[in-house]
């Protein structure tokens, strides 16, 4: 068997052993260890691998940013930061058509631009929105909805995760790459805020249980200065941590110190934390860093394993002789990382085809940062397609109505997904749009 074949039966593998249910890291370092071991006929040349990229994958202080960033999400969204956004949108924009709708796009982003946590932000939001837009008389599928969509801005308007991830694999900068999402994350946020009114108006049904939205009620509005303390903690971190890091006071890492330290201090001087919560707040955050960490080592053997084989220089070979140009390998990419999230979660996506992709993309003389951004909002968008659509499954688990079935959530997302797809295809053609700010 050649080494590229021995490549290609191992990518079958891997997906089977995913769907079959095996984890995703498990499977990256036993298809691997396998794979070498085949092509060189040597199972310690295997263990060797093994070993060296274990050493080698996360070897360097710039992976601290992991669990900073982790621990500010869960430190905001138990100082209630989230809920506090949401309310004071609410406010502001009341009067407008849609307005709470907006409001939960409005605070998604800037819990995002705190937190980069996409399920953080689908199950602090199914909270809090959810049952305040079912009182004001929205349609539940559009309650659901908004906030599976609007969650997904956690992973585009940085600090986001997923691009700590992307750059950890493409060796690209962290921080260029948070700066490379800031317009599009808005420009995500707009699309959508725009698509609630447009609903509004011509499909109301689709967005108000009764086809028309219920009078605001002044009586409920906060007062100046509680408003003005409700958001000063939003503010302070946004401004803190992501003015911080793009005035170059600090590194990606320096700023998710930053931030987690601020998050403490407004958990603690508001009395949201005890010694029982702290303890809670911090295993969480190391199970989540084991995990991430795990699999940046896993995919590091996958990624030597496959440039071991030959099977990047064979897909560049192969695209050249079938005259594949940059746009139709572009085109043909997404359609994967899309049908992918149908079946696999997020840090998998990438951890399958980046290493395979990567170097396609290099070939074509492709921006990685760019196709970076791309590859964040394609991946995003099989949060919220069935049948795997992890955002939609947290949400269900979060929320307290059993009237509202998972069909119900996915056919609420519906619209959310169509405006991710234009605002994809934007991007794709309009590379501006994510470089802007890097210029």
């Amino acid at each position: 068997m050649s080494p590229t074949l021995i490549a290609c039966a191992s990518l079958v593998l891997m997906l089977a052993l995913i769907w079959a249910g095996m984890h995703v890291a498990v499977v990256l370092a036993v298809v691997s260890f396998v794979g070498v071991w085949l092509i060189k006929g040597d199972p310690g040349i295997a263990a060797n691998l093994l070993a060296q990229a274990s050493s080698d994958a996360i070897a360097s202080h710039i992976f601290g940013v992991v669990p900073l960033f982790v621990l500010t999400g869960f430190l905001v969204a138990m100082a209630d930061i989230g809920k506090d956004a949401f309310e004071v949108a609410n406010q502001l924009l009341r009067r407008l058509r849609g307005g709470l709708g907006i409001a939960t796009v409005a605070s998604n982003a800037v819990f995002a631009a705190i937190t980069g946590i996409s399920i953080a932000s689908a199950a602090v939001f199914t909270r809090v929105a959810v049952p305040e837009m079912r009182r004001y008389g929205y349609n539940p599928q559009f309650a659901v909805g908004v906030v599976a969509g609007s969650s997904v801005l956690g992973m585009l308007i940085p600090p986001s995760l997923l691009m700590i991830l992307y750059g950890f694999l493409s060796n690209q900068s962290v921080g260029d790459l948070f700066t490379a999402g800031i317009v599009p994350g808005l420009l995500l946020a707009l699309a959508y805020a725009v698509g609630i009114v447009v609903m509004s108006f011509v499909w109301p049904r689709s967005v108000f249980a009764s086809g028309a939205p219920m009078p605001s009620n002044d009586a409920d509005l906060m007062p100046l200065g509680t408003l003005v303390r409700k958001i000063i903690p939003s503010v302070l971190m946004i401004v803190a941590v992501l003015g911080g890091l793009y005035a170059g006071y600090f590194t990606a890492t320096e700023a998710g110190a930053v931030g987690a330290l601020l998050a403490l201090i407004i958990a603690l001087l508001r009395r949201k934390l005890n010694a029982r919560t702290l303890w809670s707040v911090l295993t969480e955050t190391g199970h989540v860093t084991v995990s991430v960490s795990f699999l940046i080592i896993c995919a590091t053997i996958y990624t030597r394993m496959l440039a071991m084989s030959g099977m990047p220089q064979f897909l560049v070979e192969t695209m050249a002789q079938a005259g594949l140009g940059a746009t139709a390998f572009l085109m043909l990419y997404v359609l994967i990382v899309i049908a992918l999230g149908m079946v696999v979660d997020s840090s998998s996506i990438l951890l399958i085809v980046l290493p395979l992709m990567l170097p396609l993309a290099e070939g074509f003389g492709m921006n990685l940062i760019w196709f970076g951004v791309v590859t964040v909002v394609a991946v995003e968008i099989g949060l919220l397609t069935p049948p795997f659509g992890l955002s939609v499954y947290v949400i269900k688990s979060t929320l307290q109505d059993e009237s509202v079935s998972l069909g119900d959530i996915f056919r609420g997302t519906a619209p959310f997904t169509l405006m991710m797809l234009a605002v994809l295809l934007l991007l794709i053609f309009f590379p501006v749009i994510s470089l802007v700010l890097l210029k």
